[in-house]
């Protein structure tokens, strides 16, 4: 079923000279599948065909929409063991992770369809006219959000199901009723080939406007720039390194018509743990965060890279304890040579660093592509004078800063870059002490966590999967969760409009039945005065 071509709309095209091919880490072999890059031309016939299809799918109900959502979900299953084959094939990662990730990729596929199905998410707003208002008449006023046009999503090199071809940005674009056009990652374009498949044959089973998605092959940045750069293009999503997502967003505002780029990008997710927490549960705690540093090969957006401390024995203890835990965790197979690779030279430059202790450092052999677990600390003076040791070591790794007392804690907290999470390990009591470190924390990540780990993403509608500079490039916005939506819409008003003209879910008759914010008070009525 997978033909190494590109997708443009529903027809398979290949008119290109450059090729390539995928990876296999576990096996430190090239797959065979040969992919051809899409061209310039290949380009502009998918985006234009996103942008024709537009005008048909913005309008499209929140029926057919939530059929569609839920079509693709069924012919994801339907790939059945093709697609976990060829996960497993280009990631180097356990079937059993394949299984989880294409499970939370159907569900956020089914929760976008329950979503767009009820129809409220649009955030309806009416204000009825008042035409006897002194000392000027009050217009009649509609707000609703719409759709912002063809979105472009770049797939991510570490969830090849949840953050890629039919990811959250997809999904949610979709569902906002935006055609997508998907820059393919080159180190899992079989499994985005896969289901770019299943979304295209879910599209022409209900009857969706061609080009409501395409699927492109790109081997390097030449394909992701063209289509950041073409003037059809509305929107980008992106989830991967702070180099690239700020070279998109740089590129998109530079153009004639700048647009958004949600860009999810580094984070090192500072752990705080409080010193009553360490004297009653140091090594538990200790065990547990070798866990999490080590789990996915450390390959997560949200790993603990950083533990903050207040020096003390119970704080050597953790450290000692932390060391001889995560050297005696097996280690396990990286996504790709150049993500090995990369990890290599960025921890070699942390450990590199003065003033930097290594504490742990798997010195056993391994295979190719498998990554050696590290811990090192360093004192807070040190981390304070030098903002490298800040940089995300993308792997299993992890930094402690031994702080001298709870002022210098709040003074590193206050000057880390923004993150997607913080979290506090504390007994009930103890964290009571600390409000100005809570204070900081909330300012610095979208998500703070009490007594648990940052690994680990619940999609639910209370999760903030995002947070400030350069965790993301708009902190307002979640990249998981059914309001990841808001991402791809804009609101826009009706002033004096006449009923019959109005969407649907602005007319006084409300024919969708969904939840409107009418005069100031939320409401499922109808408004019957102007019928």
């Amino acid at each position: 079923m997978i033909t190494g071509r590109n997708y443009i709309g529903n027809q398979l095209s290949s008119k290109g000279n450059k090729t390539y091919k995928t990876f296999n880490p576990e096996l430190n072999i090239e797959n065979k599948t040969v992919f051809t890059e899409a061209t310039s031309e290949e380009i502009d016939e998918a985006v234009s065909l996103a942008s024709t299809a537009f005008k048909a799918f913005k309008s499209v109900s929140g029926k057919q929409k939530s059929d569609f959502l839920n079509a693709i979900a069924d012919e994801i299953i339907a790939l059945d063991e093709e697609l976990i084959n060829t996960y497993c094939s280009e990631t180097g990662l356990p079937e059993g992770r394949a299984k989880g990730e294409r499970g939370r990729t159907i569900f956020q596929l089914r929760s976008f369809a329950d979503l767009v199905l009820e129809g409220s998410w649009v955030e309806a707003s009416i204000d009825t006219a008042v035409p006897n208002r002194e000392p000027l008449p009050k217009p009649d006023l509609r707000k609703m959000l719409i759709p912002l046009g063809p979105v472009v999503v770049f797939g991510a090199s570490n969830f090849p199901l949840a953050y890629s071809t039919v990811g959250g940005d997809t999904a949610a674009a979709l569902a906002a009723g935006c055609p997508v056009i998907v820059k393919s990652h080159p180190m899992h374009a079989g499994t985005g080939e896969l289901v770019a498949f299943a979304i295209i044959k879910a599209a022409e089973k209900t009857n969706m406007p061609n080009g409501v998605f395409s699927n492109l092959n790109s081997s390097g940045i030449e394909v992701g720039e063209q289509l950041v750069k073409h003037s059809k293009v509305k929107a980008v999503g992106f989830t991967g390194s702070i180099k690239g997502g700020r070279a998109l967003y740089d590129m998109a505002s530079q153009r004639e018509e700048p647009i958004p780029v949600f860009a999810e990008m580094g984070s090192i997710n500072p752990v705080v743990i409080l010193p009553e927490a360490l004297k009653e549960r140091g090594e538990t705690l200790a065990k547990t965060y070798a866990g999490s540093i080590t789990l996915g090969t450390g390959q997560f957006c949200t790993n603990p890279g950083l533990i903050l401390g207040i020096k003390s024995e119970h704080l050597e203890a953790f450290i000692e304890k932390l060391s001889t835990e995560i050297v005696e965790i097996e280690p396990s197979c990286m996504l790709h040579p150049n993500i090995h690779g990369a990890y290599n030279r960025n921890k070699e430059t942390a450990v590199s660093q003065q003033e930097l202790q290594v504490v742990a450092d798997y010195d056993n052999n391994v295979r190719s592509n498998y990554a050696k677990q590290a811990v090192v600390t360093v004192k807070g003076d040190n981390f304070l004078s030098n903002t490298k040791l800040q940089q995300e070591v993308f792997g299993p790794f992890s930094m402690v800063v031994q702080c001298d007392d709870k002022t210098q804690l709040e003074q590193i907290i206050w000057q880390l870059e923004g993150q997607l999470t913080g979290t506090l390990i504390s007994n009930d009591t103890e964290i009571s002490n600390y409000p100005e470190l809570i204070s900081a924390l909330q300012n610095r990540v979208g998500r703070l966590i009490f007594n648990g780990v940052p690994t680990g993403v619940e999609v639910c509608p209370s999760m903030v999967h995002g947070g400030p500079y350069p965790s993301s490039t708009d902190s307002r916005f979640t990249a998981v969760g059914i309001h990841s939506i808001k991402r791809w819409v804009r609101p826009f008003s009706f002033q004096n409009w006449p009923n019959t003209l109005l969407p649907d879910e602005l007319k006084n008759e409300n024919p969708s039945g969904i939840i409107r914010n009418i005069n100031g008070k939320l409401s499922k009525e109808t408004i019957k005065d102007k019928l």
